[in-house]
């Protein structure tokens, strides 16, 4: 089964959590006290529900795989109890906020022309994960080739092996337009590394440049890709589209999935609901009974 690049690296670094605490053990010796063991050593490294629940499910998609596809005796995934993540509020950035985001990455003033390549290509890509509300490793996978600048959009592969076309702003794609046009390589990806020998841009650099970049725009708020995704949606939904239309553009499955996300955030349509439909007086109210 394909799965992206990221998804990939992750599952390889939380099976590395599993091995560091039982050793480089055969599949069929892998037993409940050892799972036990791993989510005991976590919470002593005082790793939160959600980084305990990301390395059990990893194990767990392993077994099932070695199991279903390569036919090899293990610990039934079932048996790895996984903790339940509390929902969180979704987090978002007001238009304020994302021109200081932006700003924080080219001051006002500053020629595009001039300010160095690396700053220009962060910029690039925040327009894009804004303009499209794609996840972080959808964008880093894509080729340049993969753009149609003309039609706006870029046929991609996500979750789940899941084909969607990402739709570009006039924004998004004039800021790509410009890193590209200071690109002096002729490598494939749509963001590449500096260098002699550029590579195609990781995740952990693009979460190093956010932490920069936020130190500067927001002290006291974690801005990551994904927060820049949730912006893109909610704006949408603040500004009257349809819940529905918000799921495709998203690439989720399921509308329950954006739904939960994404229903209870447009606080000022829930309040006009509240006065226009909540009444308990009846129209003949004032009648006698």
């Amino acid at each position: 089964m394909r799965r992206a690049p990221l998804t990939i690296e992750r599952y390889r670094e939380a099976l590395g959590w599993v091995i560091r605490d039982v050793g480089d053990l055969p599949l069929s010796r892998l037993n409940v006290a050892h799972v036990l063991s791993v989510r005991r050593n976590m919470d002593q490294r005082r790793c939160g529900e959600a980084r305990v629940a990301a390395v059990l499910n990893a194990l767990r998609a392993f077994l099932r795989f070695c199991r279903e596809v390569l036919r090899v005796a293990t610990l039934d995934p079932r048996e790895i109890r996984v903790p339940r993540i509390p929902r969180r509020d979704v987090l978002f950035l007001t238009r304020d906020e994302v021109e200081r985001f932006l700003d924080a990455i080219i001051r006002p003033g500053e020629r595009w022309e001039e300010v160095p390549l690396a700053r220009l290509r962060f910029r690039a890509l925040v327009e894009v994960l804004l303009g499209t509300g794609a996840r972080v490793s959808e964008v880093l996978g894509l080729d340049r080739r993969d753009v149609d600048f003309q039609r706006m959009e870029a046929k991609i592969v996500g979750k789940g092996n899941k084909q969607r076309v990402l739709f570009f702003t006039d924004r998004a794609l004039e800021w790509l337009g410009r890193y590209l046009s200071r690109r002096r390589d002729d490598e494939g990806p749509l963001f590449v590394t500096r260098g002699d020998r550029p590579r195609r841009l990781s995740y952990d650099a693009v979460k190093n440049a956010f932490k920069r970049v936020t130190q500067r725009a927001h002290p006291t708020k974690k801005v990551t890709a994904h927060v820049l995704r949730h912006t893109m949606a909610t704006t949408l939904l603040l500004n009257g589209c349809p819940i529905g239309h918000i799921k495709e553009l998203l690439g989720h499955e399921r509308l329950d999935t954006t739904c939960r996300y994404y229903l209870g955030v447009d606080v000022r349509a829930v309040k006009g609901a509240h006065r226009k439909f909540l009444r308990y007086e009846e129209e003949n109210a004032g009648e006698d009974l």
